[in-house]
């Protein structure tokens, strides 16, 4: 059966009694998928189960198979979004599709609506142990910001010079979810779980000397954090560190609306 198919099927059986909007809804959520030529197919539902819509990958794409898939996922999202664009690639792609953002330190191309207004409760805290480590602190950052979240930045507070850290506590005691991005020896993300009240996301970076391998090395530090409450993500995913954060923060937005009204 194909998917008009399929979704005719469903709508008649909606309108005939059969189904239940409720049950139909759920059938959706695993309906909907659009090809673009023959090299991709996207998956306009994904918002619907996730609460995230698809992103581009950007690297093994050419620019006009990113700006295809950009034009036909734009008919669908207010916010459409290509991770891991280099510069070259941007301005390729400045001229097949209008209104393009692009996010140069965060490597980030993106369509938006002129104002990004945050739809969720709570504050995403994202920390940088040097500044080497911000393009993937802002990968994260400007991730959760098109998202719909809202972002505090604090940025070069390593370790090596730990009162840096210590006088912004603030930052720390204000967030409701923490990503703490760091490279070398990876430590940061345990001292701030050591202050934290709130979840803490680990981005081990390749940032750092032959012996960090690659961000090997501060992987292995978070995983064997001595601090409790810290989660680790792969080396150099901010991305995935922001979606990780803005599930967490969805999560607790979905039960406080569950409780009982007192």
């Amino acid at each position: 059966m194909t998917q008009p198919e399929a979704l005719r099927s469903l709508l008649e059986a909606v309108a005939n009694g059969k189904v239940t909007p409720e049950v139909a809804l759920d059938s959706l959520k695993d309906l909907a998928y659009e090809s673009v030529g023959e090299f991709a197919k996207i998956d306009h539902h994904r918002q619907l189960r996730t609460g995230f819509p698809e992103v581009i990958w950007g690297p093994g794409k050419t620019p006009e198979q990113i700006a295809q898939i950009m034009e036909v996922m734009r008919q669908r999202n207010p916010v459409v979004m290509a991770t891991r664009i280099e510069p070259a690639v941007y301005n390729a792609l400045q001229s097949q599709v209008r209104g393009l953002q692009y996010y140069n330190l965060a490597r980030i191309c993106a369509i938006t609506p002129p104002d990004i207004e945050p739809q969720f409760a709570g504050v995403i805290s994202i920390l940088s142990a040097g500044t080497a480590d911000l393009p993937v602190a802002e990968e994260a950052a400007v991730t959760a910001e098109l998202s719909g979240f809202r972002v505090q930045r604090l940025w070069d507070v390593g370790v090596a010079g730990i009162h840096r850290l210590l006088n912004n506590r603030h930052v720390i005691e204000s967030a409701s979810v923490l990503i703490v991005v760091a490279g070398m020896e990876g430590a940061l993300p345990s001292v701030v779980a050591g202050l934290a009240d709130c979840p803490v996301i680990a981005v081990p970076t390749s940032v750092g000397y032959g012996a960090s391998f690659g961000g090997l090395a501060p992987l292995l530090t978070m995983l064997n954090s001595c601090a409790a409450g810290v989660g680790v993500v792969n080396i150099d995913n901010g991305f995935g560190a922001a979606v990780l954060a803005g599930q967490i923060l969805r999560t607790a937005e979905k039960l406080r609306l569950a409780l009982p009204a007192s």
